[in-house]
Order: structure tokens, then sequence, then C-alpha cells
């Protein structure tokens, strides 16, 4: 009979396998790729949800499911899903708690039909269910039943089961945002919850606390150290949201202190020992701020340690950031390696992870600089990479040695004479920057510009000339032969911007050696060919002439001669015509004024008037306009002071900062750090940075972060049976700690124990049979010693055996506490 029910059982398994997988096969040959499924009316799928039959139902709601998720029609089907809410199969009630979540928000009359089931199942005995149906009641978005909501939630909190009390931390922020004024509630809620002892528990609790509750630091206090110890074990989002909490409570609650370090200066010993030279004078003495970490803020730092081989990038750089704001540069120096592994992620996360280590090399260039070589630009990487990785590598550049320097720059000098123009761009640039950081090589980089003038790539000429004006103003002194090189390869280019940049250098230099200036030299050649010169360059042109010409006035200044009444108003007019653009009139003055001169004028001031007549009749109104202006300057001898400050004025230096320099103060690990300042404060809503530390003697007590401790019954005496009990095991557990000490089975008092060696597991096997004697011998001398001492403790072999029931009494006792 036994064989016979279990074949017919087997045959009834594989019956409903076969009868499942017929199913399964009819429902992939009924649905298409992309279309409906085929032969599945509205009527159909009613009659398979209304069925009594679960595997119907269950194939009914599965039916549904698909339409759902390809945003097909679904709606129709909702009071016919509602009904299965009761049901008892475990897949069911997934498929209908799925869907109404996703439905309950457009019919929320009908989604209040299901909520008294919910609720029953809320006392569940299977704590699968009882966490389904926390989700499903907290993810229901309709405000009516926000109430119920809190009090599921605190049902869940109570719960015995560890996933259902995770459960109710992630339904927190539900309630929360479903109904704003349930916070009080909720915050209590959290409370509870941030002390669970289960670690998947704490994780949910803390991102609900900075959901719902972030400025409470008062309840993280007592649960302070038991978050950090379970850090290691969350999972990746639940480490996510303590580091970010325990971040901003190590600002809020630990100051930051420093200690002042002295170093003096090395000393030397003479010849003779008793000779001693100081290398500097007893004032040469420098001293640096060494931080001081509260004990609990390095327990922090040590555990996050542990984080750094995690497989998630977030975390990664989470904990980064925590070093990078919290401790000193050492820690982060450990860091730096993982969040550089990061470049070997998929594109995406390479640029998240370089935007960051950009951030934090501006703050800490000197741990990157062993890893150089993992930001040397790819032929595979897209623009937005090799930007950021030029960029790093600038950055890195100063703190190199030699090698990795030239390294870099031969790097910069390749991808400068290639064929994408924004690449050869950035590189050039990158080539100024270098040479800006490190004067040492300033030399070096400016050999490899000027070696790129003569390329034919107009866009490289344009940049590199543009790079060697910035390396020339920073010391115009040692940089005379530079200009005259530029000028040497004048007549090779023909790219505005380049002509009119050497053009601005050569007048912007005109007068620091004036015995061996060349301004009026290519003044007069580029005069000959001005009417072909583009606007740009002619403007240089103009410029150029009225610096030369300034020069020239300061040097051989006119001498002014007393004019009359009529002649003032004469010349007035004369100036008033030529502001009218009258070329008889201007013809007419000039003959008279060349008929009428009595000395003859030198060749600058020629070649200064011709200019002045070319650029009147040019077609730019801006360049006639700026002829105008240099002629009323340096026209009168009174206003030659004025023309010396607005054309002579020394320049301030350029300085090409690094792109990311705005970003520099942005919190990272955050999306306003890559999306950049202009989508800050105003652009991304959520982004908050780091408050400042605290102030010394404003931070808590440290004694609110100490575990919490029972106060010692034995003071006051026991009042219940419970407390009877524990005075009896820690009574227990101290003889036991005392006996320990003295040889085994044998109880003392602390003051008669007198201590021996333990004997070891062999000592014991190798000990003769007669050992029972030899033990009655000393327990009647150990009891004759103790009544010499005064001490009139006995024991009997009925007290042993008592001794030992009371002792396992006590042990069971206290398993039944634990």
């Amino acid at each position: 009979m036994e064989t016979i029910s279990r074949i017919s059982s087997m045959l009834e398994t594989a019956r409903e396998l076969t009868l499942e997988a017929a199913q399964s096969a009819a429902l992939s040959r009924g649905t298409g790729l992309g279309g409906s499924p085929r032969n599945l009316s509205v009527s159909h799928i009613k009659k398979l949800l209304d069925s009594r039959n679960d595997r119907e139902v269950l194939d009914g709601m599965r039916r549904v499911i698909t339409l759902m998720y390809r945003s097909e029609p679904s709606l129709p089907f909702f009071s016919a899903v509602v009904k299965n809410v009761a049901s008892a199969n475990l897949e069911v009630k997934k498929l209908v708690y799925i869907y109404l979540v996703h439905h309950a928000e457009t019919e929320p009359d009908l989604a209040l039909l299901s909520i008294n089931t919910i609720q029953k199942s809320l006392t569940d005995q299977n704590p699968q269910v009882r966490a389904m149906a926390l989700r499903t009641m907290s993810g229901i978005r309709v405000p009516v039943i926000s109430q119920i909501v809190s009090l599921a939630i605190k049902r869940g909190c109570g719960d015995m089961s560890p996933h259902v009390r995770k459960a109710a931390a992630l339904a927190i922020p539900k309630c929360y945002r479903l109904d704003p004024s349930t916070q009080p509630q909720l915050t209590g809620y959290i409370a509870t919850l941030l002390g669970d002892t289960q670690y998947f528990v704490a994780g949910p609790a803390v991102s609900a606390f900075l959901d719902v509750c972030p400025e409470r630091i008062d309840l993280i206090h007592k649960h302070y150290r038991g978050l950090v110890k379970k850090l290691v074990d969350m999972d990746e989002w639940g480490q996510l949201a303590t580091i970010r909490l325990l971040t901003f409570y190590s600002r809020k609650c630990f100051p930051l202190k420093t200690r002042k370090v002295k170093v003096s200066q090395t000393k030397t010993k003479g010849f003779y020992d008793d000779d001693i030279e100081d290398v500097g004078t007893k004032g040469d003495e420098d001293t640096y701020d060494v931080p001081v970490l509260d004990s609990d803020l390095e327990l922090f730092l040590g555990s996050c340690k542990l984080l750094l081989q995690s497989r998630n990038s977030a975390v990664i750089i989470a904990v980064v950031r925590c070093y990078l704001y919290l401790a000193s540069p050492d820690y982060l120096a450990a860091a730096v390696g993982p969040l550089v592994a990061l470049l070997r992620s998929p594109q995406d996360m390479q640029l998240i992870a370089l935007y960051n280590i950009v951030a934090v090399a501006l703050r800490y260039p000197k741990p990157f600089t062993k890893y150089i070589s993992h930001f040397l630009v790819h032929a595979s990487d897209p623009a937005h990479i090799w930007r950021l990785k030029l960029e790093v590598l600038t950055i890195l550049f100063p703190h190199c040695g030699l090698h990795l320097k030239g390294v870099i720059i031969s790097e910069l000098e390749h991808f400068s004479q290639g064929a994408d123009p924004e690449l050869v761009r950035e590189s050039v640039r990158a080539l100024g920057r270098c040479a800006q950081s490190d004067p040492n090589t300033s030399s070096q980089c400016l050999r490899i510009l000027l070696r790129q003038i003569t390329s034919l790539d107009e866009n490289l000429v344009s940049e590199s000339l543009t790079v060697i004006r910035h390396l020339i103003q920073q010391d115009p002194a040692s940089h005379e032969r530079t200009v005259v090189q530029l000028v040497k390869h004048l007549g090779l280019t023909t790219n505005p911007d380049a002509r009119s940049t050497i053009v601005w250098l050569v007048g912007e230099f005109a007068g620091v050696a004036p015995e061996r200036n060349i301004a009026a030299d290519v003044l007069r050649i580029m005069v000959q060919n001005f009417a072909d010169e583009s606007e740009s360059v002619k403007q240089q042109i103009i410029l150029l002439g009225a610096k030369v010409y300034l020069h020239h006035l300061l040097r051989h200044p006119p001498k002014e001669k007393p004019q009359s009444e009529p002649e003032v108003q004469q010349q007035v007019k004369n100036e008033w015509a030529d502001g009218q653009d009258n070329p008889e009139n201007e013809t007419n003055n000039f003959e008279e004024k060349q008929n009428g001169v009595e000395e003859e004028e030198d060749t600058i001031t020629l070649l200064w008037k011709y200019i002045l007549l070319l650029a009147r009749y040019d077609t730019s109104y801006d360049l006639r306009d700026r002829a105008r202006l240099y002629k009323a300057l340096l026209g009168s001898p009174s206003s030659t002071q004025i023309a010396n400050l607005l054309l002579l004025a020394p320049k301030p230096v350029p300085h090409a900062p690094s792109p990311s320099e705005t970003r520099k103060d942005l919190l990272i690990g955050s999306s306003t750090l890559v999306l950049g300042p202009e989508a800050g404060v105003h652009g991304l809503r959520g982004y908050e940075n780091l408050p400042d530390w605290v102030g010394s003697g404003q931070e808590p007590d440290p004694k609110l972060r100490e575990s919490e401790v029972k106060p010692d019954l034995t003071e006051s005496g026991p009042k219940t049976a419970g407390e009877r009990l524990d005075r009896a095991l820690r009574e227990h557990e101290r003889n036991i700690s005392v006996s320990s000490q003295g040889r085994p089975g044998y109880m003392k008092t602390p003051s008669a124990v007198a201590p021996k060696s333990k004997k070891t597991l062999d000592e014991w096997l190798d000990e003769p049979e007669t050992e029972t004697e030899e033990e009655t011998d000393s327990e009647e001398e150990v009891t004759d010693s103790e009544e010499e001492e005064g001490s009139t403790e006995y024991e009997t072999d009925e007290e042993e055996s008592e001794e030992e029931t009371d002792s396992d009494d006590r042990e069971q006792a206290r398993q039944l506490l634990t």
C-alpha cells in the first residue's frame, strides 16, 4: 500500500508539471515578439481570473502582468484582480500586489477594497507574506490610508522577523511622502530601527532617517558605534547612506583639533665634536599643524578602510569623500589606488571617476603621481574622457619626476600634431599650463611650440602663438630673442590670428630695449600691405603705430608753442572738419602744414600720419573710430601722459587655470560635481554641502555615544524574580571565574584562593588510578590549613553533588534568558 501511494503521488506531481509545461508552451506560441498575445481577449483573461483553480488564476495574472509591462491596456482587469488579493497561493498574491501598486493611484476607490485583506496579511504566520503586505500597503499612494500605513509600520517595527522590520524601514519614507504630518510618529519608529541588531535593518533605517528627519542628530548618538560596526556587513545602498550620515555627523559632533609640531633647521657638526654649526638662526623653526582625531572618528575611518575593496564604485567614492573631508592625508593616500582603479570601468563610470579624481587632485595631487600612466590618452577615448585626462596630467605635472615630466610633454606634443582639431587645441593649451606650472620646463615647452608655428594647420599655429604670448608675458626680458624669431615667421603664416598675435607682441615689447627696437621696421613692412590684411591684423597695426609714435614722443617731446585765440578756434574747426571725414579739407590742411613746416618732420611722424590716412579710408567703422581715438590722444602734448597710461600700462600676467577650478569647492560624489557649477544650488535640487566643523567646546558630550549600562541590582536588592535570576547568574559566573584559579570542582572565596597552574588533558590522563587517595589527602591538608586560618568551610560528596545540581539549574536559566 505504501508503494502504491508513493507511485500515485509521483504520478500526480508529474501530471502537474506536464500541465504547467503545456501552458508555458501555449503561452510562448501564442505571443509574438512585439505584438499582443494571440487569442487573449479581455473576456478570456477575466474568465481565468475568476476561476477557482489556482493554476488558471496564476495563468491569468501572468497574462495581465505581461500586458502591463508591455504598456498595453491592463486597467480593465482591476476589479477581477482585486478579488484575488485574498488568494492563499503565494505566487498569485505576489502578482496581485504588483498590479495593485502599479494601478492603485489610477483607481483609488477600488484599491481601498483590498486594504482590509492586506491588513489581515500583516498577521500571517509567513514572514514573507507579512513583508509583502507591508510593502504593498506603503506603495499604494492613496493619502486616505496614511494613518493605517503608519500603524502597519509600527507593527512591523516590533515584528520578530528581521525581513519584516526591513520592510517597515523601507516603508517609512513612502509614508512620509504620502502624508508629511506623520513625521513625529515616523521619527519614533526610526529611533527604534536604528538600534536594530540586524545590519540589513539598520541600513534602510539610516536611509529613512536621511529622508524624514536628517536634522535630528540627537537620535544618532547612542547608535553611532553600533552603526560603525555594522557598516561593513551592510549592502551597498545601506553603506552609502550610512557613510553619508556619519560624515555629516562627524562634522557636527567632532571638533577639528590640531597639534603644532616644530621642525628646527638641521645642524651640522664641525671637525671637532665641540664645534656645532647652526645652519639657520634661532628663529628658523617651522611649525605645521598635525590633526588630532577623536577616538570615535578613528573608529569610523578604520571601518571605512575595509570598504575600499567594495565592488560598488559609488561606495569607493563615498569613502574617498569621507577621507578627503574628515581625515588626514595619510588616510587619503590609501584610497587613491582604489579610486584610480575605477578607470578600468565602462566609459560612463570612467567619466564620473575622472571628475572626482580631478576634484581630489586639485587639493592633494601628490598621491596620484605614481599612477600617472593611467591618465595617458588612448586612441579609443571619446572627447569627454581625454579632456579630463589631459587636465589630470597638467595638474600632476609639477609634482612628477623628470622622467614622468618628459613622458607627459612627449604625449602632449604627439597629440598636438593630430588630426582632431579639438584634441590639438586642448593639447597645446595643456602644454602651456605645464610650462606655467613648472618654470624649469618652460623653455622645453616653448621650443616645441615654436616648432609648431611653421605647421600648415592654422588651428595649431594660432593656439601655439596664444600660448607663446602667455609665456612671454610672464618674463618679457628673457624672451627678447623669441619675439625676434616670431617676427621671422610673420611672412610664412597667413592665419589672421597668428599674424595679429605676433604684431601685438612686437608692439607690447617695443620699448623694452630701445637700442634693439625692431618695432618701427616691423611697422614699416606691415604698412606696405595694409589694405590686404584682415581687420584683426589692421587693428594691431594701428595699435603698433600708436605705441611706436608714443615712444618717439616720450624720447623726443615736441616743443609746445603758445597759440592765440584765433589760432585755437581755427584748430578746433580743423579738428571738427577731420571728424566729419571731409577728404578735401584733410588734403588742404595736409598741404598747408607741409608748406608751413619750418623743420623737416622725422620718419616716424610721417609713418604715423600715413597710417592714420590709410585707416581713414577703410571700410570698417571700428577701425576708423580706433584711428580717431589714437589721433586725439597723441595729437596734443598735454595728453601724452594719458596715452602713456592707456597704451603702455603693464598688462597682468595671464594665468591659465585648470578647467575644473570652478568645481573645486563642490562636494565630490555628487551629481552637481559632474554637471558643473552652473547646475549647482539653483540647478539641481537636493544638493547640500558639508557643514563646517563644530567649534571646540560646542560639541555634544562624548558620553552620549556610550552604550547603555543597566544599573546594578545588588545595591537596591532584587525586586522581581527576573532580577533575582540575573543576580544568581552573575554570582555563578563570578564563582566560575574564581574557581578556575584553583583546583577544578572546588569552590573558594576570592580571599582564600591560591593561584595554581591548570593541568592539561595529557596530565590528567597520565595520572595513576590512586588519584582519589591523593586528592583526599590534599583535601584534608587544605581543610587543615583553612581551619588554621579561621576558615569554617567544609565540603562533602553530598554538598558537591548539590552544587553541581544548582550550577546545572543556573545554566538552564541563563540559556533561557539568552
